[in-house]
């Protein structure tokens, strides 16, 4: 069921410094809600205990290509970003023990 739900980890270089302070930010699938978003980084990483999820939805961004049969235009897709808050004292995710 978390595979479902949590697509991907979200690594950026503001993220990685939210990191310290128990943030961490996920690409959900775009029908999930903030409880299913829950049961699913818990089951995925026991240990872990979640203050709070927030949710957003990123728009796509609009893309122009210059071609010699002229301008194609189109958007990036849109995706749900949810971030989410450890409790204080709990287990720490560890994106990168795999490498």
């Amino acid at each position: 069921m978390s595979r479902e739900i949590l697509i991907r980890p979200m690594v950026t270089e503001k993220l990685t410094q939210h990191m310290e302070d128990g943030h961490y930010a996920f690409v959900v699938d775009l029908n999930a809600n903030k409880i299913q978003i829950r049961r699913a980084i818990e089951a995925r990483f026991p240990g872990v205990q979640i203050k709070e999820v927030r949710t957003m939805i990123v728009r796509g961004k609009r893309r122009r290509q210059f071609t010699r049969r002229g301008v194609s235009e189109g958007r990036t897709k849109r995706y749900k970003k949810a971030i989410v808050t450890l409790m204080p004292g709990s287990e720490q995710i560890d994106f990168f023990e795999s490498i």
